[in-house]
């Protein structure tokens, strides 16, 4: 199981850095160009912030576990995904965009099996 959540919160980390990155290194009227009409009503710098999270919890996701300092960022690197990932369910729910709506459940099923995984049975600490 120790495997599987590294393979897990590697490819949370891959998606978020990715997804923050895009969203920290356009400027908002690019960014909705570019498909992702969500963000149309949300100030520029709310897509910043969260973009800037997502950056962090990706690095918090292997960064701390990998370097053996403060491992216990890991699972709360991944809670604080998973609750982006509930805003994101609620803000394309509102938009019936459904097909949005699936990718951020499984994002959130994942960040959660990361977080219980690694606060119970799998963590650093014990």
């Amino acid at each position: 199981m120790n495997i599987a959540l590294w393979a897990i919160a590697g490819v949370l980390a891959a998606a978020f850095l990715f997804a923050g990155g895009t969203k920290l290194a356009q400027p908002k009227d690019k960014f909705v160009a570019s498909g992702m009409a969500w963000a149309e009503p949300f100030p520029a710098g709310l897509i910043k912030t969260i973009g800037a999270l997502e950056v962090l919890a990706a690095v918090g996701l292997i960064l701390p576990a990998l370097l053996d300092i403060a491992p216990v960022l890991v699972p709360l690197a991944a809670l604080g995904l998973a609750l982006i990932m509930v805003g994101a369910v609620i803000v394309h729910a509102r938009r019936r965009e459904f097909q949005s709506v699936v990718m951020n459940v499984v994002l959130l099923v994942l960040a959660t099996v990361v977080a219980w995984g690694r606060f119970g049975p799998y963590s650093f600490t014990s």
